[in-house]
């Protein structure tokens, strides 16, 4: 099979995926015979003649053919993972949408560039609400003929413009006309902010469904001399309308018998694995109780000099590139916290693309199914590993890879995560963590490198575990549980 077959066998899954699930994350029916006609492998953006319509136009498609793509991509995991009778058999058609929406997400950005340099709109990176978006606005050269609408007229006739501060004067552009900005303004944040308050309503409504049921079966029911059994609408937390809200990242703890792990941390050009690229991995591995295996070298050179080894062993730090037109575009935000700057990362260069390189997923794979593996906000991590490596939602299914994450470890058992104004939950990041744990020293920083933050995490992971066994606390307490612990899926513990 060639690097690129995998998209046909990934579109012949289709049936499997539309008898599953016919409706996106926004509750839109699914047009399966128009996802089967994308063009996958070789791209799905438009591009277009270098005229301000004709960029304008591309841009709107290209928003268009992203939200689609995006919400069909945001349910498939949870269709997945529901699919008890495993009628839907591999994860790959979700990942072939995720390939293909990152190439446009790149050509999105381009053209996002390609206006500006033509000087039909400036864009700005804002946060709203759950995400960052490009918002546009008109040019400063020139005036919106209609601010309602956010028309920028680029013909330099507006009447009473100054000389010299029109955008025809003050640029190369040539083309007397008009580009409407507010229909290709990014809606991504209106979209994921819209499907969270339909999640949440939906959670209310399951809530208020179980209080009524409690009430029903009751509220009437009483004990000998009418004193209300224990347990009924009365003593009912749901019934008063209090609801305790379990942490769900509790079932990332580890047990007692936790040993040997892999750690690992990668880095990546955005916090969105359907749109960025993964550009590092670094992973090392450590036994929290036995000793050190005997043979493993006992030395390694990590960038930060003033590490030492320690019971680590089997370090790995692998680099990948990006798309020639991702690397064209830069991204300081990156270059400043992990010193990688794509620019030299490009395809073109030399670098492999991990969501190209079958060999690589197939070798991280073997080792995440190995050991249980550790990260610092292990979510994150895992909906990368999701779609990116091939294979590991399939083994996630089957229960043959287990998560242990040391963010809760700070959260439920650091009493030095002491909750402030400014972090509810304590200061969890893993920078805070390690310098908790004495894995990282007060006047050093987290790096921001793969191989750098996976080491400090273990070492934090094994100073806290052994304090907390002195303790007779965390996995040790009462509420502590045998085993390795960390998340699974298809096995109880």
């Amino acid at each position: 099979m060639t690097d690129r077959a995998w998209f046909d066998a990934a579109k012949g899954d289709i049936p499997q995926w539309a008898a599953s699930m016919p409706k996106d994350a926004d509750g839109t029916t699914i047009d399966w015979d128009w996802v089967r006609s994308l063009d996958l492998a070789h791209g799905v953006g438009t591009i277009p003649e270098s005229t301000p319509q004709s960029i304008h136009d591309a841009l709107k498609a290209d928003y268009a053919t992203r939200e689609h793509l995006e919400s069909i991509i945001a349910q498939c995991n949870s269709t997945f993972m529901t699919d008890y009778d495993r009628f839907i058999g591999s994860y790959r058609l979700p990942r072939a949408l995720a390939y293909a929406n990152r190439r446009l997400n790149d050509n999105i950005n381009t053209l996002l560039h390609l206006g500006e340099q033509q000087h039909l709109w400036v864009v700005s990176r804002e946060r709203r609400g759950r995400t960052t978006v490009a918002v546009l606005r008109p040019y400063s050269g020139s005036r919106p003929s209609n601010d309602d609408q956010g028309m920028l007229n680029l013909s330099g006739e507006t009447g009473d413009a100054s000389a010299g501060n029109t955008a025809a004067e003050n640029s190369d552009v040539k083309f007397p006309t008009t580009v409407a900005l507010d229909d290709i303004q990014d809606r991504t944040a209106a979209i994921l902010d819209a499907r969270a308050e339909r999640r949440k309503a939906q959670r209310f409504q399951k809530r208020a469904g179980d209080a009524a049921m409690a009430r029903a079966n009751l509220s009437g029911a009483t004990s000998p001399g009418d004193a209300a059994l224990p347990g009924g609408a009365a003593a009912s937390g749901n019934a008063t309308g209090h609801h305790p809200k379990p942490d769900w990242r509790d079932a990332y703890l580890p047990g007692r018998d936790v040993d040997a792990v892999m750690g690992i941390d990668i880095e990546t050009t955005g916090i969105d694995p359907a749109r960025d690229y993964i550009i590092d991995v670094g992973f090392e591995f450590m036994n929290m109780a036995s000793p050190r295996p005997a043979g493993e070298p006992e030395t390694y050179a990590y960038e930060q000099g003033y590490y030492a080894a320690g019971d680590a062993y089997g370090q790995s730090r692998l680099a990948f590139g990006v798309p020639p037109e991702n690397a064209a575009l830069g991204n300081a935000l990156i270059a400043k916290l992990t010193g990688i700057d794509v620019r030299g990362r490009s395809s073109e260069a030399g670098y492999r693309l991990f969501d190209e390189w079958p060999q690589a997923q197939a070798g991280l794979l073997a080792r995440l199914t190995q050991q249980p593996y550790v990260a610092h906000n292990a979510t994150f991590e895992h909906s990368w590993f999701m779609l990116n490596v091939a294979g590991y939602a399939e083994s996630y299914r089957a229960g043959r890879i287990t998560i242990i994450d040391t963010l809760p470890m700070s959260r439920q058992w650091d009493p030095g995560a002491v909750p402030t104004n400014e972090h509810p939950y304590g200061d969890n990041t893993l920078d805070a963590y390690a310098k908790r744990q004495g894995a990282l020293d007060s006047a050093h920083n987290e790096r921001h490198l793969g191989l750098e933050d996976s080491h400090i995490m273990l070492v934090a992971m094994k100073h806290h575990l052994a304090a907390l066994k002195a303790q007779r606390k965390g996995p040790w307490g009462s509420t502590g549980r045998a085993g390795v612990g960390g998340k699974s899926c298809g096995r109880k513990r």
